[in-house]
């Protein structure tokens, strides 16, 4: 990999990569042994993108995801000690004992998926990252404008320089800058709550079980992660979140398990807590001439089915199977007719997990009489009907 301080002030390069988060940097890894020239560039600093500080996100990933970081080369970058089994997943509404549950033994397979720290993902991507000497990371630097003709894209950067390439490739969060500089808008949710993150320790086992209970005024996730810790999310409202933030330890860990009605028994904090905004976006249409958005820059999923990055490891498939094609085509990679090809198969893929996703929000979060029946309908429709189960099981495969 080469570094900033090496390059020129006029850059040629085939794709550019704004933003050095994981999707962006898993899309660069992608052209591994390939003669395609990657830039990735970031405000950040190197060092901080290869040490990436503990943001208390813990990632769900599913069998797919597993197999796409191996294709990348990554997942013999994670140590199995920080890798955590899923072995089922279980959804429980309100006071109710019945719950929706999903096993690993329905997919024929070992788990379900593996809960592994986002920090640790990331600095694994890093290791594989600096070994490719096609791709340069330019950082300590931001986008400051784009500019798209027929023959090819260029961004002026904030340190001077200016970059050339075929393609533009934005992968700079749900909030993306980029994507905002191309004219490209989305539609957004804003769930007027925030997502308080942490890892907690519990006297009860998890048995390796996800739950998800909504509790109406919040919800409460448990992840199942090593020995007997599980990372614990917990989405309310603004205010309430605020009082989470700011409550003393001791008097988080009786809130939590208070919150849990005391089915984990005792539960200690790890660490800090996190805080995260409650919104989700789907952008309007994911490419246009010589650009195309990635990762939360294209999908910001709500995090209550922890499909974010799974969604977006699919989608940067996607687009480098087009780019791949159209190279050995001798196709031009920045075409508008190549990228629709990503945007239509993504579009197949993020719309329905999208809409479904918020809809479930929508419905258990609501406290009137009428979704509460409808509630405790759907959880028994999806767990005795099986077409409907099954649908529901195909996105961990």
């Amino acid at each position: 990999m080469s570094l900033n301080k090496k390059v020129k002030k006029n850059l040629v390069f085939d794709i550019v990569v704004v933003g050095a988060g994981p999707t962006g940097i898993a899309f660069a890894c992608g052209f591994a042994e390939t003669n395609i020239r990657v830039a990735i560039v970031d405000k950040l600093p190197r060092e901080v993108v290869a040490n990436p500080k503990i943001d208390g996100r813990e990632i769900a990933l599913t069998h797919h995801s597993v197999k796409i970081l191996k294709k990348l080369d990554v997942w013999r970058h994670i140590s199995s000690r920080l890798i955590s089994e899923i072995k089922e997943a279980r959804v429980l509404d309100g006071s109710s004992k019945y719950f929706l549950n999903f096993n690993h033994q329905e997919i024929r397979k070992e788990n379900l998926g593996y809960l592994i720290p986002n920090h640790v993902i990331r600095e694994s991507l890093y290791k594989r990252l600096r070994k490719l000497p096609n791709i340069t990371l330019i950082n300590k630097a931001e986008c400051v404008s784009v500019d798209i003709n027929k023959q090819y894209a260029s961004i002026m950067l904030s340190n001077g320089k200016k970059i050339k390439a075929s393609l533009i490739v934005a992968a700079d969060s749900r909030f993306s800058k980029v994507r905002s500089k191309m004219g490209i808008s989305v539609f957004s949710r804003d769930f007027n709550k925030d997502m308080i993150v942490c890892r907690m320790e519990h006297e009860k086992p998890h048995e390796n079980i996800a739950y998800e209970f909504f509790r109406y005024n919040q919800t409460q996730a448990s992840l199942p992660y090593i020995k007997n810790q599980s990372s614990i999310v917990t989405t309310a409202t603004k205010d309430f979140s605020s009082n989470l933030m700011k409550m003393s330890d001791k008097k988080f860990n009786q809130e939590m398990q208070n919150s849990f009605n005391n089915f984990f028994g005792k539960m200690k904090l790890i660490g800090k807590r996190y805080s995260y905004p409650m919104i989700t976006t789907y952008t309007k249409k994911f490419v246009s001439h010589r650009f195309a958005v990635v990762g939360d820059a294209a999908v910001g999923m709500h995090p209550v089915t922890a499909h974010g990055f799974n969604l977006g490891l699919k989608g940067l498939e996607i687009l480098i199977n087009e780019i791949k094609t159209a190279i050995k085509n001798k196709t031009d990679i920045g075409l508008t007719a190549v990228l629709q090809n990503y945007q239509s198969k993504l579009h197949r893929v993020a719309a329905p997990i999208y809409l479904a996703t918020n809809g479930i929000v929508n419905l258990y979060t609501s406290t009137i009489f009428p979704a509460k029946l409808t509630r405790q309908f759907i959880l028994r429709l999806v767990n005795t009907v099986k077409p409907v189960k099954r649908a529901f099981l195909s996105v961990l495969e």
